[in-house]
């Protein structure tokens, strides 16, 4: 008899905080909610992004689609050069190996829904484009 898998309720008070405090990569922190690595889940990952004022996710491309659900804060999205304003409510689809990056310019606090079809989020190989000379 094959067994369901159960449900998961997280939150980002359960998770540790991860970033990325580096100029090629931009000043962005994390909370991952779901991975095969941390929950017993599988193909997908998902998390919680939160860039500060004057912070970014810098332009870099990954094999894999992902979607950004914008909660709070407002942003600057760049898909494949094209900048478009985003506000909470934006939902933002991004099709694998497409040039990507957010920043926050203003106040407050742009926090955004991240996820990926992808079992485990150590797996998304991001591809910065400061690191190899352009997109």
């Amino acid at each position: 008899m094959k067994t369901e898998p159960q449900g998961i309720i997280t939150s980002t008070a359960e998770r540790p905080r991860d970033s990325w405090p580096d100029p090629e990569r931009g000043n962005v922190s994390w909370f991952t909610l779901f991975s095969s690595d941390i929950t017993p889940t599988h193909s997908l990952s998902a998390g919680v992004a939160e860039i500060a004022q004057g912070g970014s996710l810098e332009l870099h491309r990954h094999d894999e689609p992902e979607v950004y659900y914008i909660l709070e804060g407002t942003g600057i999205m760049s898909i494949n050069g094209v900048e478009t304003a985003v506000s909470p409510g934006s939902a933002v689809y991004i099709p694998g190996n497409a040039e990507h990056g957010i920043r926050n310019e203003k106040p407050p606090l742009l926090r955004l829904f991240y996820t990926f079809p992808i079992d485990c989020f150590a797996d998304v190989k991001y591809r910065f484009s400061k690191n190899q000379g352009g997109s």
